[in-house]
């Protein structure tokens, strides 16, 4: 349920969910490394959690790592790796000291064994952190994400612990990564973008999104207070009729 800023006016979305796009371009644009643009967003993300929190939003999911940006160079798959490691570690800090819970979804089996750990105490030192609940997506696919609940769902039956006529939308939910987490209510992609790239299909069903032309590395606070107005100036019916 949103909750209202009175220092802004605003309605404030309860979860916003970010596909962080333009790291490379602003790269280019700079004439530096593609990797010095995905270590920009990095330091992006640290500042939009604080942000975040500030205004009041409550959940903030990002595309980190997809199950196809294994398809990228290995060179850029290794700087993105290990990008990733130094972020997670420093997560623990940053996540106490802010009193932030992180939870990372995704096929963890596909990351290396060292990560994996790191994942697990990271969830685990922050469980019971009361502020934003930060979402990571990482090596993380909607397709897979859906496949993998099938494959359990199919188990639970096959074992007899689960009834087929006990599935509803609710229990799906339930066997998602997400499961606990309250769907998201705007979803932003920088760099003008307007595609899902397989993020959150189920979760995002009913949510509003927004494409502005920034590019992620450029993404501030002032960034995305304009996609909560945005998001402001749309009226979510949720498949009912508006009242004449």
């Amino acid at each position: 349920m949103d909750n209202y800023n009175e220092e802004l006016g605003l309605r404030i979305p309860e979860h916003v969910a970010i596909i962080m796009d333009g790291n490379g371009r602003w790269a280019k644009a700079h004439l530096v490394p593609r990797n010095m643009g995905h270590s920009a967003g990095s330091k992006v993300v640290e500042q939009i959690c604080e942000d975040a929190y500030n205004i009041g939003i409550k959940y903030l999911t990002v595309y980190a790592f997809s199950t196809e940006n294994w398809k990228r160079s290995s060179e850029e798959v290794g700087a993105l790796m290990l990008l990733l490691r130094n972020y997670l570690k420093d997560c623990i800090k940053r996540a106490n000291s802010n009193n932030m819970r992180v939870i990372v979804i995704g096929d963890k089996s596909g990351l290396s064994d060292d990560i994996v750990e790191t994942i697990q105490h990271l969830e685990e030192v922050t469980k019971d952190n009361t502020g934003l609940t930060f979402v990571i997506a990482l090596n993380y696919g909607g397709r897979d994400e859906l496949l993998r609940a099938m494959k359990k769902i199919g188990a639970d039956i096959q074992n007899g612990s689960l009834s087929p006529d006990a599935i509803t939308e609710q229990l799906i939910s339930d066997y998602l990564d997400t499961r606990g987490i309250p769907d998201p209510d705007l979803l932003i992609r920088t760099s003008g973008e307007q595609r899902l790239s397989n993020f959150l299909p189920w979760q995002l069903a009913y949510t509003e999104f927004y494409f502005p032309e920034v590019l992620w590395p450029d993404f501030n606070k002032d960034e995305l207070i304009k996609a909560v107005k945005k998001y402001n100036s749309r009226e979510r019916r949720f498949g009912g009729r508006k009242e004449e």
